[in-house]
């Protein structure tokens, strides 16, 4: 029996196989609005069913300005939740799972005329701006702006919410020291906004849904900081209420001395740190969609479940074609039996 396959559950979250639908911006140009649309809908649902058993809407904002581009979905307002909930209601009823990850770009928000962040650090690369550092009560807001968040993630019908930590986004930017130089409670602290976010969430979301996060283990900056530094934040994030690390690297700048592997399973050690050193239930992710190596990362307990990014975008049925290569029987849709 494939590892792979076989079911997980945590609290209330059930799924019927290991198989993740990483979170991966679509920038469609008819989302301007944030809220999302046909091509989501179809997007989403497809991968449904193609047999994935959670599938993580991609990177959803918390205010207008907190995108990375305009074309970026968003949960900033009550009008969003009827348009989540009916792609959340089409994947439940082809057996699908569904989370959505709650964010904000900070500095990395290309479309803000004034992008913010911990402090005033450019992000380096083209047609990025300075950003301005937000004040300690703007800070507060924002937490107030992910719990609002969190609360229509809740009404829109999600089994899960995942917070991106990762990837030089605002809450990665406050806990890394490479753009947290601030002098207030949030830079004596670099884990205090992520701890006060996740607090603010977790009052939102029922008892018996997990809480996941992203996050990235080490930078690639010179100067970044190295798998340790996260594994003490994480500690402090699991004791705010984080139930499942979603565990990838990278994102906060160009790469330095350090680069990042451009091998397939490059980031399972990773994974694997986490799992070993906080205890909880990890997810793996990067260059993982050969079926064989899924199956080992799960099998061998590098990890819980397998987060599978670019080869759902080329395959929406990785899942059923995951299962044949491994020598399983497919959960293929009624109306495709024939095919197979």
């Amino acid at each position: 029996m494939s590892k792979l396959f076989t079911p997980f559950s945590y609290k209330g979250l059930e799924l019927k196989n290991r198989v993740v639908m990483a979170p991966m911006c679509q920038y469609s140009v008819t989302a301007k609005d944030g809220k999302p649309n046909d091509w989501h809908f179809v997007h989403y649902t497809s991968r449904a069913v193609g047999g994935a058993g959670l599938i993580i809407i991609e990177m959803t904002d918390v205010e207008p300005d907190g995108r990375i581009t305009d074309y970026d979905l968003g949960l900033w307002s009550d009008d969003h939740i009827a348009a989540f909930a009916r792609i959340i209601d089409a994947c439940h009823r082809h057996g699908a799972k569904v989370g959505i990850q709650i964010a904000h770009a900070g500095r990395k928000a290309e479309d803000a005329e004034v992008p913010v962040a911990p402090s005033p650090i450019r992000f380096e690369g083209p047609g990025y701006k300075t950003p301005r550092a937000l004040s300690t009560d703007e800070v507060k807001q924002m937490v107030e702006k992910f719990r609002q968040a969190a609360r229509r993630a809740v009404a829109a019908g999600v089994d899960v919410i995942e917070l991106h930590g990762a990837h030089g986004y605002l809450i990665h930017q406050f806990h890394s020291p490479y753009t947290n130089h601030r002098d207030d409670e949030y830079g004596q602290d670099l884990a205090r906004f992520g701890h006060e976010v996740i607090q603010a969430v977790k009052s939102e979301m029922p008892a018996s849904m997990p809480l996941f996060m992203r996050v990235s283990a080490v930078e690639y900056v010179d100067g970044g900081y190295d798998v340790d530094h996260i594994l003490e934040t994480g500690k402090r994030y699991k004791d705010a209420g984080v139930d499942i690390f979603h565990v990838s690297s990278g994102g906060e700048g160009p790469a330095g001395k350090r680069r990042p592997g451009n091998y397939p399973g490059y980031q399972v050690p990773f994974a694997r740190a986490f799992k070993e050193t906080l205890g909880t239930p990890v997810i793996a992710v990067g260059m993982l969609e050969h079926p064989a190596l899924a199956e080992a990362v799960v099998a061998n307990g590098d990890a819980d479940l397998v987060a599978i990014a670019r080869g759902l975008l080329r395959d929406p049925y990785w899942p059923i074609h995951a299962a044949q290569v491994l020598q399983q029987e497919p959960q293929v849709p009624k109306q495709y039996m024939r095919a197979f």
